[in-house]
C-alpha cells in the first residue's frame, strides 16, 4: 500500500479526489517511471488487473474476459497514458512569420479524451487553443497533437491547460498564448452526484491573451460557428 504525503488519511485523499483538486502543475512522476521496458509495464500491470477482476469475483476463464487484463494493460501503457512517456511529445517545428501575420491564430474544437487521475474515468470534451507570433509560428496540426499528447495521462483539468499554454510558449518563444477547455467528467457524469449535464470549463491565459480586450476577441472567435456541412 502507498501512503500519502503530508500524513493524510484515506478519507482526505477520497475528499481530495472528488473536489477534483490538483496538487502541482506538472504531473507527478517519480525518478524511477521509466526504469521498467514497456513489456514489463504491460506485463506488470495485467498480472494486476488480473487480481483486480478475479477479486471482483469475475470468471477469467470465460471467453470473453480472459484477454481482458491484457487488453487493459496494453491500453493504458501504449494509448490511454502514453503522453507519460517524454519520448513521445510531438516535435514543436516552428517556422518564421514570413508573412508577417499579426493577429491572433485560433485552433478552436480540438478533441479531446483524457483520463481523470483521482477515478480513472474518461473526461470528454474540446479545447482551443490560440497564440500571437512574435516571430515564429507553428504548424496547426501541431497545435492539435500536444493536446493530444498531455491529454494521454492521468489528468486534472487545470494541470492539462496549463500545461498546453506552457508547451507552446516554450515552442514559440512568446507568453502570448491561451486555451480554454470544456470537459465534460464521468466521474462526475456516471458516479456520485450522476449529474450528467454539468460541464467543466477551465483556462489559462498568457502574456496579451491577460488584455481584457484579447481576450473577448479570443472567446468570440470561440464563439463562432464552424459547422460547413462537409460530406
Amino acid at each position: 500500500m502507498f501512503e500519502g504525503k503530508n500524513g493524510k488519511s484515506h478519507n482526505e485523499f477520497d475528499d481530495l479526489g472528488d473536489d477534483h483538486i490538483s496538487t502541482s502543475a506538472e504531473t507527478p512522476m517519480r525518478a524511477d517511471a521509466f526504469k521498467l521496458s514497456t513489456e514489463d509495464k504491460i506485463k506488470t500491470i495485467e498480472n494486476a488487473f488480473e487480481h483486480i477482476l478475479h477479486t471482483l469475483g469475475l470468471d477469467l476463464t470465460d471467453d470473453s474476459l480472459k484477454g481482458t487484463p491484457r487488453r487493459v494493460a496494453k491500453a493504458f501503457v501504449n494509448e490511454l497514458f502514453s503522453g507519460l512517456n517524454p519520448d513521445k511529445k510531438p516535435r514543436l517545428s516552428t517556422f518564421d512569420n514570413n508573412y508577417k501575420y499579426g493577429e491572433m491564430l485560433v485552433e478552436k474544437n480540438i478533441v479531446l479524451y483524457t483520463t481523470c487521475e483521482h477515478h480513472l474515468l474518461p473526461i470528454i470534451g474540446r479545447a482551443h487553443v490560440a497564440y500571437i507570433s512574435k516571430g515564429k509560428v507553428i504548424g496547426l496540426s501541431k497545435m492539435n497533437r500536444i493536446v493530444d499528447y498531455y491529454a494521454k495521462r492521468p489528468q486534472v483539468q487545470e494541470r492539462l491547460t496549463m500545461q498546453v499554454v506552457q508547451a507552446l510558449q516554450e515552442a514559440l518563444g512568446t507568453p502570448d498564448v491561451a486555451c480554454v477547455i470544456d470537459a465534460k467528467h464521468l466521474c462526475v457524469n456516471s458516479r456520485g452526484i450522476r449529474d450528467i449535464a454539468s460541464s467543466t470549463v477551465t483556462a489559462e491565459f498568457g502574456g496579451a491573451f491577460k488584455n481584457e480586450n484579447t481576450k473577448k476577441e479570443f472567446i468570440d472567435y470561440i464563439k463562432l460557428e464552424t459547422d460547413f456541412n462537409l460530406k
